[in-house]
């Protein structure tokens, strides 16, 4: 099983590093993420530069998506020929976003009736594409999900491994990095808001 950590011009690195680095936990498993970006070297919006794992197209054959968060997301939104290499199929694949990448997922219909999470400066700009903004960290129905705040990349991954691989496969990998003294408080909290998310407003 494949995901693609998508990762644009501007991306904020905790969104695509949290993400990949915890569902890499599971390759032993057959579970395995790759930053995936639109050009061969993308900048953060701290100025690292990072060299993706594979190019944009990916996204087509990916399990998993994850859309990363940055400075520039609303500018990927505005690019046409951009959002036509952005191709999902929901039917068959797990498909996330991260803060300011609920822009993206609503610009491609895929949040049509449905609420989202997404950090509080991207807010109005979510809002203003007539998806309704939760003060929740986490909200998921069927195969789509958004998350909203930095750190809430650990419960993102928490959801692709729970719906991959299982409950057990996340709280190993949770409890491996966790800060000492916090791991079962660590694992709860995750776990705990994925499962809150997935049932709610049903």
């Amino acid at each position: 099983m494949q995901v693609a950590v998508v990762t644009f011009d501007g991306f904020n690195e905790l969104d695509s590093f949290i993400a990949s680095a915890l569902i890499n936990r599971c390759r032993k498993d057959g579970l395995e993420a790759f930053i995936t970006t639109p050009t061969p070297v993308v900048t953060s919006m701290n100025g690292v530069e990072v060299t993706g794992q594979r190019p944009m197209e990916f996204v087509t054959e990916a399990d998993v998506v994850l859309i990363g968060s940055g400075v520039k997301t609303r500018d990927v939104v505005a690019d046409d020929r951009l959002v036509s290499r952005l191709r999902f199929d929901p039917s068959r694949q797990l498909i996330g976003s991260q803060c300011s990448g609920a822009l993206v997922l609503a610009r491609l219909g895929l949040l049509d009736g449905m609420p989202a999470c997404t950090d509080r400066t991207s807010r109005p700009f979510v809002e203003a594409c007539d998806v309704t903004v939760l003060d929740a960290p986490f909200y998921a129905e069927g195969n789509i999900a958004t998350v909203g705040g930095c750190l809430a990349s650990q419960y993102l991954a928490t959801w692709v491994i729970t719906r991959t691989l299982g409950e057990e496969a996340a709280r190993d990998v949770l409890d491996y990095v966790a800060p000492v003294g916090e791991n079962q408080e660590t694992v709860e909290r995750a776990l705990r808001a994925v499962h809150a998310g997935e049932v709610a407003l049903r």
